[in-house]
């Protein structure tokens, strides 16, 4: 039988207190990239809002197919997971006997929220199934329900769409509306987002893994492997030291300041104070701040990050700007950025990009979230788009490629320190502007064999470093699939850097 789950109690302990709740330190040394917890999901299954899905293997269906349906219950499921359904079979059975209909849409855009009940039953049924886990592991978790009853468009269509179908059409009375209520706020509050082998979102609760404290510098990465019945592997990305908190980022690292705080309102029911929420400058990096218009040298920062209403500042002069200027400002802006993101990759979409980019550097910081985002969108388009395929670069082109991966990874460096997934793909790009800008410096002579030499050997180092990172990744993932790339590429380096 596989484990359930590994928990490195020699080196981690739970504790709690009021403000984090339950929460990880360890009680030992920890060395970077050392796996500190393996679990498997208590339970997985659809998303919120999600489309109409096979309850098997999570593919979007027609949403008004009756032929996509399970024999037995009619819920949809298809054509190859009719003979083979283990996880559809955990409501199949309450669905035929209670003669539940699902009922066909129309239209699907906006979800199907017949399925919001999936998930929330699964948690149920396996509460029933295996009671003393049920207890140790997830009832202790986390739920919200006081400031989750606040925002009352999404209880009430929570208590109708789940906790009174249940109860009603699916005749489960012997749930109670209190129980199946914390069962969907389990699974908001604690519930981490995965990709099926075919790549079709699932949610999955790990009860220990997902007890971990935020922070939006983190020191652990996590890995979940849909080939392995989605089991989650949990490693430190920095060596840590003993007593030391365990830390994953629930928000992007590369959203700003107030973007992630909104984000961890909405969803986590908290506010965030780790040393970067805490620093009008996010260490330094001035990543939400403007440039000052007066001074022409200052960067414009909030006085106060827990203030919404909070004055900006410069860094240099007495200007100051009002919060609501700075809001309009940045929303026009993303405004344009988002118009430019709905393009489908294309040489229009990568010159709307570029001409944002250069345009709003005369108005946010240099390091700016915004800019980050307009980089990474240049780096993917680079080199792959029609008409500007690597082939066809300019060296001036090949050269602006580079200086846009580097300043990417600075930033991933301050934010997201040691195994960084974001850091190792944007080194695999970066190594292939310093080798192509190496031979072409070689050919030209304007580099010696030494110094080509040494930058062969500078994209080598990134290539290892990438692949390092990723090798514990998923075969089946992009990162996984990046891992093996990445080592061919190293390889024939290597053996190129031999011949010279």
């Amino acid at each position: 039988m596989v484990n359930k789950l590994t928990l490195n109690s020699n080196i981690i302990e739970i504790k709690s207190n009021p403000i984090l709740g339950r929460y990880l330190v360890t009680t030992d040394e920890i060395i970077c990239d050392e796996i500190i917890i393996e679990e498997l999901p208590f339970i997985y299954g659809p998303k919120v809002n999600s489309p109409v899905i096979c309850l098997g293997c999570y593919c979007k269906l027609d949403c008004n197919n009756d032929g996509s349906r399970c024999p037995k219950c009619k819920w949809p499921l298809c054509e190859n997971c009719i003979d083979y359904n283990k996880d559809h079979h955990l409501e199949c059975k309450i669905f035929s006997e209670a003669k539940t209909k699902f009922q066909n849409l129309n239209n699907d855009t906006y979800g199907c929220p017949q399925l919001d009940c999936i998930t929330p039953l699964r948690l149920l049924l396996k509460m029933e199934k295996d009671p003393e886990r049920w207890k140790n592991e997830v009832e202790p978790m986390e739920y919200h329900d006081k400031p989750r009853q606040e925002n009352k468009e999404i209880w009430n269509a929570d208590l109708i769409n789940v906790a009174k179908y249940l109860r009603g059409p699916c005749k489960l009375d012997r749930f109670s509306e209190e129980q199946i209520m914390r069962a969907i706020g389990i699974l908001e509050v604690n519930a981490f987002e995965a990709r099926t082998a075919a790549g079709y979102p699932v949610r999955c609760l790990f009860p220990i893994t997902g007890i971990l404290a935020h922070s939006c510098v983190p020191n652990t990465t996590r890995s979940i492997y849909p080939s392995e019945n989605f089991r989650v592997r949990l490693r430190a990305m920095v060596d840590l030291k003993k007593g030391q908190q365990l830390n994953h980022s629930y928000t992007y690292t590369l959203d700003g300041t107030a973007a992630r705080q909104e984000h961890l309102k909405a969803g986590k029911y908290f506010v965030c104070k780790c040393e970067r929420c805490s620093d009008p400058t996010e260490l330094g990096t001035y990543f939400s701040s403007l440039k000052c218009k007066e001074c022409l040298k200052g960067l414009i920062s909030t006085t106060d990050p827990f203030d919404p209403n909070a004055l900006w500042k410069c860094s240099q002069c007495s200007s100051t700007i009002p919060h609501d200027i700075v809001s309009q400002t940045i929303n026009r802006i993303q405004s344009e950025v988002d118009s430019a993101y709905a393009i489908e990759p294309s040489p229009e979409r990568l010159e709307a990009v570029e001409i944002l980019y250069r345009k709003f550097s005369n108005t946010l910081s240099p390091l700016h979230f915004i800019q980050t985002s307009l980089r990474q969108s240049l780096i993917e388009m680079y080199g792959r788009v029609e008409g500007y395929e690597m082939n066809k670069l300019t060296t001036e082109q090949i050269k602006y490629k580079e200086n846009l991966c580097r300043q990417v990874i600075e930033v991933i460096k301050i934010f997201e320190p040691g195994l960084s997934r974001s850091k190792a793909i944007l080194l695999y790009e970066l190594h292939i502007p310093v080798v192509l800008l190496a031979k072409t410096y070689f050919c030209e002579k304007k580099i010696s064999i030494d110094e080509f030499k040494n930058k062969l050997q500078e994209a080598v180092g990134y290539l290892y470093e990438c692949h390092n990172i990723l090798q514990n990744e998923d075969p089946i993932s992009h990162e996984g699939s990046l891992s093996r790339i990445s080592q061919q590429a190293l390889k024939e380096l290597r053996e190129s850097l031999e011949e010279l």
